[in-house]
């Protein structure tokens, strides 16, 4: 059964994308010669509101690119994507300017996604201007309220975000991500590179945050470990195409790919490493 099945038999599918295709043409270095790279070809897959559906796979497998596609960033080639009903993949800019509020993504890159000219209030300003949501005090207000819900102090509204730690730049990406109420967002790698403290923290705060927010997430990932703990759903992908989905429990206890099998099979090699690595340690 797959991701799809699940989906519908507990709540409605947020995010349907189907037989989607996305084709790269480049020139190879010091080189007049082009060649392709299929980055998606024919996936499909579906998020169920309210849910945490995981997108795990090796480096180049199409992560990103399939979750630039569902974050309405960049158009398929071919296929077709449906958000709360309403087919998006082609929509004109008016249809994409009333659309992206709702779809917001946080990067794995906190310091490259976030501007250094602006202070960490005015990140959080700028897509509420950007759409009119708020002005005056109340813009100032609003930032600080949201500051404050990802766990900073408003007191460091005015410093750059070069200042902060990594984690809390992603707190930060993350409060920007929320001032337009959005209902599905896009966690791009976004706890890659934290520590491993940091990294339970940020996502303590994101299961937090979908409850109270009512949000549906989609997570990318290469850590099926962190997967493996918080997961609803996974879907698993390899060169370019979605080889399983299913419920978490399905997807780990009973893999059906021998993709599937092998990235759970270096997860159980990396652990017993880990492990064995403590009890040398301690002696």
């Amino acid at each position: 059964m797959g991701t799809e099945a699940v989906g519908r038999a507990i709540k409605p599918a947020l995010v349907k994308a189907r037989a989607l295709c996305k084709r790269y043409v480049q020139r190879a270095p010091f080189s007049r010669k082009k060649f392709v790279i299929d980055a998606l070809m024919d996936v499909d897959l579906e998020i169920a509101l309210g849910c945490l559906t995981a997108l795990v796979g090796e480096s180049g497998s199409g992560k990103s690119t399939l979750a630039s596609c569902l974050g309405i960033l960049e158009k398929p080639d071919r296929g077709e994507i449906w958000f709360e009903g309403s087919k998006v993949s082609f929509a004109n800019s008016r249809e994409l300017t009333a659309l992206r509020p709702k779809i917001q993504m946080v990067f794995q890159d906190s310091a490259g996604a976030l501007n250094p000219r602006f202070s960490a209030a005015q990140i959080i300003e700028e897509p509420l201007e950007i759409q009119g949501r708020e002005s005056g005090a109340r813009l100032r207000a609003r930032a600080c309220e949201l500051m404050e819900e990802v766990g900073l102090s408003p007191d460091a509204g005015n410093r750059s975000p070069l200042e902060f730690s990594g984690g809390q730049r992603q707190r930060l990406a993350i409060a920007r991500a929320l001032a337009l109420k959005p209902t599905f967002l896009i966690l791009d790698e976004s706890l890659s590179g934290l520590d491993l403290a940091t990294q339970a923290q940020i996502l303590n705060l994101l299961l937090d945050l979908q409850t109270s927010h009512s949000l549906t997430y989609l997570l990318i990932s290469h850590d099926l470990s962190l997967v493996g703990q918080v997961a609803d759903f996974v879907a698993v992908m390899h060169h370019g195409k979605i080889v399983e989905c299913g419920s978490r429990q399905q997807v780990f206890s009973a893999p059906q790919h021998a993709h599937t099998k092998e990235l759970l099979a270096s997860v159980g090699v990396v652990e017993a490493a880990f492990r064995t690595a403590q009890v040398g340690g301690g002696q």
